[in-house]
C-alpha cells in the first residue's frame, strides 16, 4: 500500500497548493494583477493564527481574525498602492516583491526565524485506519476534501451569483461595466481582498501541515504560480487539476528520484507549456 500512501500524500500537498493558488487565480488570473506578495499574505495569515491561538486557545476565533485582518491588509495594499498601477506589469512586480520582503522582515523581527506551526482544528489530530496496512493522518485527508469543497464554492460563486457576474463583467470590459453602473474599483478591491483572505486561510491550514518560517513565502508562491499558469489563467478547475498534478509529481519525484526532485516538477511543466501555452483550461485572450 506504499503507492496509495504516496498518492494520498501527493493529493494532500496538491490540496495545499490549491488553497494558495485559489486566491492567486482570482487576483492574477481574473484581475490580471501580478501579486507577488501573495506568499507574504500566506505567512501573515498563518503567523497571526498561531499568535492568536497562543493567546486565546480558540482555534476558530484565531482563524477568522487572521483571515479578516489579512484581507483588510490586502485591500489597503490594493487601494493605496496597486490601484495606481493597473495594467503596468513591471511596476506591479517590483511593488509586490517589496511588500513581500517587508512582510517577511516584520514577521522575522516579531517571531524570529524558527519554524512555527499554527494549530489544527480539534478532531483532526492523529490518524485513521484506511486499510489493513495503511494508516493516514486525518488532517491531510480532510485537507483533500477541503480543497474540493473550496473549488466548488468558488466556481459556483463566480458562475451563479450576481456579484460573480459583476466581477466577470468588470474583468472582461471595464468601460462597458462602468456604463451599466458597476463600480469597477470597488469590485477589484473586493476581489483582491478575497484573494488575500484565501492566502491567509491557506497559511493557517498549510502552516499546520508543513510549518511556517519567514523565508517560506516565496517557496510556496513559486509553486502556486506554477499551478495558476499550468491550470490556465482565471480557471479554478484548471488550478485544481494542476495543483493535484504538481502535488503528485512532487511526491513521487521525491520518492523515486530524490536527487532530481525539482526537475520532476518543472520539466513536465515546461514541456506542457511548450505545447499548450495557455495552460490546461486557459481561454484564448480576446482583448
Amino acid at each position: 500500500m506504499l503507492w496509495l500512501s504516496n498518492v494520498l500524500n501527493g493529493l494532500a500537498f496538491g490540496s495545499l497548493l490549491f488553497l494558495v493558488a485559489s486566491g492567486l487565480t482570482i487576483t492574477f488570473g481574473l484581475m490580471r494583477t501580478i501579486n507577488l506578495a501573495h506568499g507574504g499574505f500566506y505567512l501573515v495569515g498563518g503567523y497571526l493564527a498561531f499568535d492568536l491561538f497562543t493567546r486565546t486557545n480558540d482555534y476558530w476565533l484565531s482563524l477568522v481574525l487572521a483571515v479578516v485582518v489579512t484581507a483588510v491588509l490586502g485591500m489597503i495594499v490594493q487601494r493605496f498602492l496597486l490601484h495606481r498601477l493597473i495594467n503596468q506589469e513591471l511596476p506591479q512586480i517590483i511593488l509586490t516583491v517589496g511588500v513581500a520582503l517587508i512582510l517577511g522582515d516584520l514577521l522575522l523581527a516579531q517571531y524570529g526565524g524558527n519554524p512555527v506551526s499554527p494549530p489544527a482544528p480539534a478532531g483532526l489530530e492523529g490518524s485513521i485506519q484506511l486499510t489493513d496496512t495503511l494508516v493516514f493522518p486525518k488532517f491531510r485527508l480532510f485537507l483533500i476534501g477541503l480543497a474540493l469543497a473550496l473549488a466548488a464554492v468558488i466556481m459556483a460563486f463566480l458562475r451563479f451569483s450576481s456579484v460573480g457576474a459583476k466581477v466577470r463583467s468588470a474583468v472582461d470590459d471595464q468601460e462597458i461595466a462602468r456604463t451599466i453602473g458597476i463600480r469597477v474599483p470597488l469590485m477589484f478591491l473586493l476581489v483582491f481582498g478575497t484573494g488575500t483572505a484565501l492566502a491567509a486561510f491557506a497559511g493557517v491550514w498549510g502552516g499546520a501541515m508543513t510549518s511556517l518560517s519567514p523565508d517560506t513565502g516565496f517557496d510556496i508562491l513559486l509553486l502556486a504560480l506554477v499551478v495558476v499558469v499550468v491550470g490556465g489563467l482565471g480557471s479554478v478547475p484548471g488550478a485544481l487539476i494542476a495543483a493535484f498534478a504538481v502535488g503528485l509529481l512532487d511526491q513521487f519525484g521525491r520518492v523515486l528520484f530524490p536527487e532530481w526532485a525539482m526537475f520532476t516538477i518543472y520539466a513536465p511543466v515546461a514541456l506542457l507549456l511548450a505545447f499548450r501555452p495557455r495552460g490546461l483550461l486557459g481561454k484564448v485572450e480576446t482583448r
